[in-house]
């Protein structure tokens, strides 16, 4: 008889694969590091917390899954469960600085930098669950991806969304 097991890794023998899958999805550690701390050194932290937790999660990622939604919802778990503790000990939240902000970006005009300006500090003031959502939309993730991350219906994501854009665009609207 067939077994039901969901197929695992054995971390001893994989531990190439691992690093292989996380070099080839570096980028989803640094926009989740990089939507949730708002300065280098948080930024760096983060990340590595995000690692080290992908890393004890491995041998459980089931490989008939794709890896980069597993990857989404552990790092998304791991930057909210950090949010929410800091919240918790209420330590001091540093806003984003775009002369501490490490990444570079390319030439704008003035009005396109005040206009991002504002898009990120209306996205700061999103809870944690929202801002996962909208950096998943923002990231082009279907409907069905965003929810299986999130683990939520897909039709309370695309609720959510519609949600999210009327706040965005009266944070965006009012001066």
């Amino acid at each position: 008889m067939p077994s039901t097991a969901t197929p695992t890794l054995d971390t001893r023998t994989d531990d190439a694969a691992f690093e292989a899958r996380l070099q080839a999805h570096a980028g989803i550690v640094r926009k989740v590091a990089g939507s949730y701390a708002w300065n280098p050194h948080d930024r760096d932290d983060l990340m590595q917390d995000i690692v080290a937790a992908l890393w004890q999660a491995w041998p459980r990622y089931d490989a008939s899954r794709p890896f980069s939604t597993w990857m989404y919802r552990v790092a998304l778990n791991v930057a909210i469960s950090q949010v929410r503790g800091e919240t918790r000990r209420r330590r001091h939240h540093v806003a984003y600085d775009a002369d501490l902000h490490d990444a570079e970006a390319p030439a704008r005009d003035i009005d396109g930098d005040e206009q991002l300006a504002l898009l990120q500090h209306a996205m700061q003031s999103l809870d944690p669950m929202h801002r996962a959502l909208l950096m998943l939309h923002l990231d082009e993730r279907s409907h069905r991806e965003i929810a299986e991350v999130l683990g939520i219906s897909e039709s309370n994501v695309g609720t959510k969304l519609t949600r999210i854009k009327a706040h965005l665009r009266a944070a965006l609207a009012s001066p």
